[in-house]
């Protein structure tokens, strides 16, 4: 009795690990940068004093900080091994299950305030910026002020990544 409490309990955490949504949000003008993983993880990137960025993680209910751009000394001597002289190849089969990854997420949010620093370029920039205003959940904008924002928000599911790379 108790494996099968213990084997259905395995279950449903497995399909909650498929079904989670995980989000990127990216804001510019508040300089937030995060990935989250609903209800589990979130990693954020954080400006620092003594170091350039540092990222902030919090899973479940424990937190932690760390440098990625500091240098890890090992001690010993590191192995320099050969490089293969062949080079892998794109196929088209490998573009074409990576254009369906990316068919796969979801843009929740997208706002773009732009300015190019020439006024004849952004009055080239206009139409087609109001063209694409016509997509739900866009706000994309062209200013001769001098400011440049960018708010992003994409959400995927491993169930959706995967079907992506079992579907033809």
């Amino acid at each position: 009795m108790l494996l099968y409490i213990l084997l259905t309990v395995l279950l449903f955490i497995i399909i909650y690990l498929l079904f989670v949504p995980i989000s990127l949000y990216i804001n510019t003008a508040r300089n937030q940068y995060f990935l989250k993983i609903k209800g589990l993880a979130k990693g954020s990137i954080v400006e620092d004093e003594l170091e350039v960025i540092k990222i902030h993680l919090k899973v479940m209910f424990f937190n932690f900080e760390f440098y990625p751009l500091k240098t890890i000394n090992f001690s010993g001597k590191h192995k320099i091994e050969k490089k293969s002289t062949e080079k892998k190849r794109l196929t088209t089969n490998s573009l074409k299950k990576g254009v369906r990854v990316l068919k796969s997420f979801k843009i929740k949010q997208l706002q773009a305030e732009i300015d190019s620093g020439d006024c004849i370029f952004n009055s080239k920039l206009y139409p087609v910026f109001a063209l694409l205003n016509f997509y739900k959940g866009t706000h994309l904008n062209i200013n001769f002020e001098g400011k440049n924002n960018v708010l992003l928000s994409i959400e995927n599911r491993p169930i959706r990544i995967i079907k992506s790379f079992i579907n033809n």
